[in-house]
């Protein structure tokens, strides 16, 4: 579900996480749920939300987004860091999801920034609306096939 509010001086564009029924407990118990989980894309900010995870930063920190997946369980529900390249998945589904990645590193996945991620991957129940809304928004060159 994607939720848009606009008015003359502010556009948001919301993303809800896809959460597949079968690791909706195992994702409870990290207070990781639906009504705690979200991407909003705002005029010049991604914001993440994912249970008590949280992470900003500015759209213009955004190089790159592909649409990955479909993933292994293991390797994508729940918050996960690469040990190989340092990325954080916020994951609530194996279906795929989209692959942000950035100029500048971002804390994440533990307090006091002493781990930075270089690329995000997030599990969002439109993944191809969401990576059109943050190319356009991040003002980056659409994707040719």
């Amino acid at each position: 579900m994607t939720n848009r509010r606009s008015d003359p001086n502010v556009t948001v564009d919301q993303f809800h996480f896809a959460f597949t029924p079968r690791f909706r407990y195992l994702l409870a118990a990290l207070d990781i749920r639906p009504a705690n989980s979200r991407v909003t894309i705002g005029v010049s900010t991604l914001m993440i939300q994912f249970g008590p995870w949280r992470i900003d930063t500015p759209l213009a920190n955004v190089r790159e987004v592909c649409e990955t997946g479909p993933y292994h369980w293991y390797r994508a529900i729940g918050p996960r860091l690469s040990l190989a390249d340092r990325g954080l998945t916020l994951g609530s589904s194996t279906a795929g999801g989209v692959c942000v990645l950035l100029h500048e590193p971002v804390p994440g996945i533990v307090p006091f920034a002493a781990i930075r991620h270089p690329g995000i991957t997030l599990t969002i129940e439109d993944p191809a609306r969401f990576a059109a809304v943050l190319r356009r928004r991040a003002q980056l060159k659409p994707v040719t096939t």
